[in-house]
């Protein structure tokens, strides 16, 4: 496994945290607070087209249900079912788009309603032109992953927003509102960027309203996200607390694009340390590298999901290579040694 200054602050688990021999690529874990962690959902990958180095390649996904077994491994069940799914694509795919199936799943109960919401990518590739997308960012609620219901997007693509994927849930401001962090996109000169915008959100379904760009590759003088962000778990207070107001948690960051032989080839996706200061909706602070890579990754470390083990302990899962996932110990006292101590105080 490939550190910075991390003073061993991640440690890598050895093995694959769960496998199955119908999907040679899995990714994008969440796990249900609702069950103590032991159950969740993944993305399988059921086509691959294309290589994950290079612009351009379609994966088709498929989200399924996992739980825990005794040996500490995640086993894959059935496929997720949303009441009301196949309608909603019905008419979100009209006869111009393409559903490239559901992605990326974020799992979020809210205290509010009691009820359980997922938060997914809705990729459309259009039949037409091969090279134009839509990408929403889906919802779907019930009162647990086995009993849920389709709904609108609480984020729509269009011309003029970007696409929305990769939900970070913010706690409630002093407002009592969410300002919640996604994925969107920029171009600036023909180029392709993965940019960080706020979400406003008033209530866990639809619609939300969308938010500034807190965070955007062009702008900041860091080589490891030069190119593309996205952002990841959001750490709790009990696991380190970085004042009023503000959480730490990790971005998942992509070097610049490079064309190699009149192909774009993407760079090096790694996860990183920054502040989110949620009662403004602004980013206070990042690292000025990456916190770990896996020690296999040739591309791609991400970040989906972080549970809190002890005090001064946690485990976040990453998917390497959008291929397999696997389990990372994280250590509080280490981690607060990378950020400036007007933050946390050591």
């Amino acid at each position: 496994m490939i550190f910075f200054k991390s003073n061993m602050a991640v440690a890598e688990q050895k093995g694959k945290v769960l496998e199955d021999a119908r999907y040679k690529h899995l990714m994008a874990l969440s796990l249900d607070e609702k069950s103590g962690y032991q159950q969740g959902l993944i993305r399988c990958i059921a086509s691959r087209s294309g290589d994950v180095e290079e612009c351009g390649y379609i994966d088709r996904s498929v989200l399924h249900h996992v739980s825990l077994d005794g040996n500490g491994k995640f086993i894959i069940g059935e496929k997720l079912k949303i009441n009301g799914e196949e309608d909603f694509l019905r008419q979100a795919e009209g006869d111009e788009w393409d559903c490239l199936g559901f992605e990326d799943p974020d799992i979020f109960n809210d205290p509010d309603d009691g009820l359980t919401h997922i938060y997914f990518t809705i990729p459309l590739l259009n039949k037409i032109e091969k090279n134009k997308m839509q990408v929403h960012l889906g919802h779907a609620e019930g009162k647990d992953l086995q009993n849920l219901k389709i709904t609108m997007p609480v984020l729509i693509n269009n011309d003029k927003t970007g696409t929305a994927k990769e939900v970070s849930i913010a706690p409630k401001n002093s407002q009592g509102v969410r300002l919640n962090l996604f994925e969107s996109s920029d171009i600036i000169n023909g180029d392709w960027y993965s940019v960080i915008k706020v979400a406003i959100s008033r209530q866990a379904g639809p619609k939300w309203e969308l938010g500034k760009t807190v965070f955007h590759p062009k702008e900041q003088n860091r080589s490891w996200c030069a190119g593309h962000a996205s952002p990841g778990p959001l750490f709790p207070k009990s696991f380190i607390d970085v004042g009023e107001n503000k959480l730490l948690g990790l971005m998942n960051g992509r070097e610049a694009n490079k064309k190699i032989g009149g192909k774009i080839k993407y760079g090096r996706f790694s996860p990183g340390l920054f502040i989110y200061n949620y009662e403004a909706g602004i980013i206070e602070w990042m690292a000025d590298e990456p916190l770990f890579q896996d020690s296999e990754s040739k591309t791609i470390t991400f970040v989906s999901q972080f549970i809190q083990t002890g005090a001064e302990e946690g485990i976040v899962y990453a998917h390497v290579d959008d291929s397999f996932v696997r389990a990372y110990t994280l250590n509080s006292e280490k981690i607060k040694t990378l950020i400036p101590n007007k933050f946390c105080q050591i």
